[in-house]
């Protein structure tokens, strides 16, 4: 896998075990995903599923109960995991982000402490973080901490979240907040009001705050808090979002055909007129999963370029410079453009394979379309193409917000 190093085969090893347990996590969940999207309920189990298969700190050092993966390396696994489940991949790959901030916007201290947490306590993280949606979250001084108001439309999994990541503006400048909220945390109220067609067990309704008492030591860095500008280095969070997305899409395609596959051979008809007698030697529906397959393969391997192309960022450390940030952040925006036009794609030509039976609602196969088609609407697409062409053409650099 082209996240791995040649010198590393130990850690090659650790991956290869920790995707096989994926794998199996992937396979549970694909048994009662349709079910369970119908159901919509809060995903604590299925939290609770990846919590003891310790999928949750794949990240952290060895040394503090972690496997010791890297960013990319953990985006397979929120690849694997989106096979099963979109919503809980969707869930997983905004953990894997939100647990990176630390160590992009904290003092070595508070990412080193968050670390041991997540290694030792298998942390789930939520986060209130999509820039859009409600009014602003302000951060206001009050003695030696501060106070947080505001609200949020979305908040994935903010409610069943042990830590949360927030980000708040104080005094005009962005900053990020590291909150424990296990048992509760006061002036936070979870809506309870997410009911879409798609991500169903995301956990991503609105939340609203008032006054809530917030700690100096959990506003990472140090002060003057959100004083400077952000580095190139720092801006390196939102393409840890994007590459989340990217994998979670290619994923819910590989899934989506798996059972179109095991679907049609088991129940699908060939055509009247295609002269064959089994569905799976229809000379159309080979096309259709040839075409599919192709695809589908070539968003992966793009997915895997931009994998690396954020590690090797990231290797430069605080001195990356910002063509070096804009060259990483281009090489993820061209996996999700691709990634999003393949996987709607496929999703949507599932049945083309299978046939009209497989339109039975008992078996949830339009799910994969609606995860899909809720989640890369989250940020246009098209935005994704113009900025990779305005680069390629003008040299334009990526203006970093949230989500560039």
């Amino acid at each position: 896998m082209s996240v791995i190093t040649a010198n590393a085969p130990a850690v090659a090893e650790v991956l290869a075990r920790v995707l096989a347990t994926a794998d199996r996590v992937a396979d549970e969940l694909r048994q009662t995903a349709a079910a369970r999207d119908k159901a919509n309920a809060a995903p604590r189990a299925e939290i609770e599923l990846l919590r003891r298969n310790d999928l949750l700190q794949v990240q952290e050092p060895v040394e503090y109960g972690g496997s010791g993966l890297s960013y990319p390396q953990a985006s397979q696994v929120t690849r694997r995991i989106a096979r099963g489940d979109t919503s809980i991949a969707h869930l997983l790959g905004y953990h894997f982000a939100q647990t990176r901030i630390a160590s992009l916007f904290g003092t070595p201290e508070q990412a080193d402490e968050l670390s041991r947490r997540n290694g030792s306590e298998k942390l789930f993280w939520g986060g209130i973080q999509n820039p859009r949606g409600g009014s602003d979250l302000v951060l206001t001084r009050d003695g030696d901490g501060f106070r947080l108001n505001g609200s949020r439309t979305f908040a994935s999994g903010a409610s069943t979240g042990d830590q949360l990541s927030v980000t708040a503006s104080l005094d005009g400048s962005l900053v990020f907040l590291s909150l424990d909220v296990r048992g509760g945390r006061q002036g936070f109220t979870f809506l309870d009001d997410w009911d879409n067609i798609g991500q169903r067990l995301t956990d991503s309704g609105g939340v609203r705050i008032v006054d809530a008492r917030i700690e100096h030591q959990e506003v990472l860095g140090e002060e003057p808090f959100g004083s400077a500008d952000l580095t190139p280095y720092q801006t390196l969070v939102t393409p840890h979002w994007q590459l989340a997305f990217v994998n979670f899409y290619v994923g819910t395609a590989e899934g989506a055909l798996t059972e179109a596959f095991d679907w049609t051979r088991a129940y699908a008809s060939p055509w009247e007129s295609s002269g064959v007698e089994r569905a799976t030697d229809d000379p159309y529906i080979l096309q259709t999963v040839g075409e599919l397959v192709s695809e589908v393969r070539a968003a992966a391997l793009l997915a895997d370029r931009a994998g690396d192309a954020l590690q090797a960022a990231l290797d430069i450390g605080p001195s990356l410079t910002e063509d070096q940030r804009a060259e990483a952040a281009i090489a993820i925006y061209e996996a999700k453009y691709l990634s999003t036009k393949v996987a709607l794609d496929t999703a949507s030509r599932l049945f083309e394979i299978q046939g009209a039976r497989a339109t039975t609602s008992k078996y949830g196969f339009d799910r994969h379309w609606r995860n899909l088609r809720t989640h890369t609407v989250h940020d246009p697409v098209a935005y994704k193409a113009k900025e990779v062409g305005d680069w390629v053409l003008n040299a334009q650099r990526p203006e970093f917000s949230l989500y560039r």
